[in-house]
C-alpha cells in the first residue's frame, strides 16, 4: 500500500504545483506547465528508491523518447510548420469568410461540431481533426466575437466522436483485440452510448448559437488559400498519414504563397515555418516531460497500484463494468494516452469481463469511451495541448467548454447504471 502511495505521489505533487497553486492565485497563467512538469520530474526521479541516480534519469529519458512518443513529437513540428505557414500565407482569413459566407452565425458553433465528428469518424484520430480544425476555430470566434476557447473547445470535443467510434481508430482497433470481439459489433453498442450523447451536445451548440454575433463584415474569400486545409482535410479522410498530410499542406502553402506573392520570396515561407516551429517549444517539452515522468510511475509500480486496489472489491456485473471504467481512465490519467491505457488494462479487462460474465462487446466499448472521455479533460493529453498550442490559449481554459467528452462520460456511467443497452447487459 505504502509503495504504491508513494509511486503515485508525483501526480500528487503535479496537482498541487498547477492546479491548486493556479487556483489560490486565481491564474492559470501564474504557474508555467513546464516548470510544474520540470519539478515534478525533479520529485519522481528523487523518490525512486533502489535504482543509481543515473538508472533513474535513464528511465526517465527513456520514457520521454520512446517511439510513440517521438512521433507525436514530429506530428507537433510538422503541425506548428504548417499552421503558421498557412496563417502567414493568408489561409485561415480565407477559410473563416469562407465558413462564414456558407454558414449562418446561429449555425458556427453546431456546423463545426458536425465537421469536427465527421472529420474525425473519417479518418480515426483526434489530433489530425484538431490540427485541420482549430486555427479555423480559433479565426471565426475572432470574427464573430466569441469565445475563442470555447470554439475550441467544439473542435477537440468533436474529434473525440471519431476517435471512439472511427473502424481506423487506434483505440477501437485495440479494445476489440483485447477484448475479443468484432469491430462492427463494438461500433454498434459504441454507438447506443454515444450517439444520443453527441446528439444533445448538438442540440446544445444550437441553442447556444443563437447568441452568436454576426461579424460586421465578412471579407473577400480567395479560394486558392483555402485549398492547402482541403487538400489536408480530403487527403486526411482518405486515410492518408497524417505526417506525410501535414507535409503536402506545408509544400501548397508554400507554393501558393510565393505564387500570389503572399511570401515575398522562398525565404519569408522558411522563416514562417521556423517560427511555426519554435511556437511548438514549450508544447513539445511538455510532452516529453510528461513521458519520462509516466515512466518512472509506471516502472515505480503506480499502474499496477491501481489495477489492484480497484479490482480487490468487485461484486456483481455493475462493480465489473464500473471497474474496467475506472481503470482505463485512472490508467489514462497516469499516461495521458487512451490507446496505451488501453492496452494497459485490456488484459485484465478481459478477464473482469469473464469471470463476471460480461459481454465483451460492451466491454470493448466502456474501454473505448471511458478512455476517450479521460484523455478529452487531461490538460496534459496530446489533443489539448495541441488545440491550446494552436490557438494560443492555456489548456486549462479550455476544459470548462469541453462538453462532449464530458457527455460521453456520463453516457457511459449512465449505460453501466441502467444496464443499456439491454441486450448486450444481461
Amino acid at each position: 500500500m505504502k509503495k504504491g502511495l508513494i509511486a503515485l505521489s508525483p501526480l500528487v505533487v503535479f496537482i498541487t504545483l498547477y492546479l491548486v497553486t493556479s487556483i489560490i492565485a486565481r491564474d492559470f497563467y501564474k504557474v508555467p506547465i513546464t516548470v510544474a512538469f520540470l519539478l515534478t520530474s525533479i520529485y519522481a526521479i528523487s523518490i525512486m528508491r533502489g535504482v543509481p541516480l543515473r538508472k533513474r534519469v535513464d528511465i526517465f529519458s527513456r520514457g520521454a523518447g520512446n517511439p510513440q512518443m517521438m512521433l507525436m513529437l514530429w506530428i507537433f513540428v510538422l503541425a506548428g510548420a504548417f499552421a503558421n505557414s498557412a496563417k502567414q500565407m493568408g489561409a485561415i482569413d480565407a477559410t473563416v469568410n469562407l465558413t462564414l459566407s456558407l454558414l449562418p452565425p446561429s449555425m458556427l458553433l453546431a456546423g463545426l461540431f458536425v465537421a469536427a465528428c465527421f472529420i474525425s469518424l473519417s479518418i480515426g484520430t483526434s489530433v489530425g481533426t484538431i490540427v485541420a480544425l482549430t486555427p479555423i476555430a480559433a479565426g471565426v470566434a475572432t470574427q464573430t466575437d466569441t469565445s475563442v476557447a470555447l470554439m475550441t473547445a467544439v473542435v477537440v470535443g468533436g474529434s473525440f466522436f471519431g476517435d471512439n467510434l472511427s473502424f481506423i481508430s487506434d483505440t477501437t482497433i485495440v479494445a476489440t483485440q483485447t477484448q475479443g470481439c468484432r469491430l462492427s459489433d463494438k461500433f454498434k453498442v459504441n454507438s447506443f452510448i454515444v450517439v444520443p450523447a453527441a446528439l444533445v451536445i448538438l442540440l446544445v451548440y444550437v441553442f447556444m448559437g443563437s447568441g452568436v454575433a454576426a461579424p460586421q463584415a465578412v471579407g473577400e474569400v480567395s479560394f486558392w488559400k483555402v485549398v492547402p486545409y482541403l487538400v489536408v482535410l480530403v487527403t486526411a479522410i482518405f486515410g492518408v498519414n497524417v505526417m506525410a498530410v501535414l507535409t503536402l499542406g506545408i509544400v501548397l502553402c508554400g507554393v501558393i504563397g510565393l505564387a500570389s506573392g503572399s511570401f515575398g520570396d522562398v525565404y519569408a515561407w522558411f522563416s514562417a515555418m521556423g517560427d511555426g516551429i519554435m511556437g511548438m517549444g514549450e508544447l513539445i517539452i511538455i510532452t516529453m516531460l510528461a513521458g519520462g515522468l509516466l515512466e518512472l510511475i509506471k516502472l515505480s509500480g503506480g499502474i499496477d497500484f491501481i489495477i489492484h486496489q480497484l479490482t480487490k472489491h468487485i461484486k456483481g456485473k455493475r462493480g465489473a463494468e464500473l471497474s474496467i471504467g475506472a481503470l482505463v481512465s485512472l490508467v489514462d490519467v497516469c499516461t495521458a494516452n487512451n490507446t496505451v491505457a488501453i492496452i494497459t488494462v485490456g488484459g485484465i479487462a478481459h478477464r473482469i469481463g469473464e469471470r463476471y460474465g460480461l459481454d465483451p462487446r460492451k466491454c470493448a466499448s466502456l474501454l473505448d469511451t471511458f478512455s476517450c472521455f479521460a484523455q478529452g479533460l487531461i490538460p496534459y493529453g496530446a489533443q489539448l495541448l495541441m488545440a491550446a498550442g494552436l490557438a494560443s490559449l492555456n489548456p486549462i481554459s479550455i476544459i470548462p467548454y469541453l462538453y462532449y467528452p464530458m457527455a460521453i462520460g456520463v453516457a457511459a456511467l449512465l449505460a453501466i447504471i441502467f444496464r443499456y443497452p439491454r441486450r448486450y447487459s444481461a
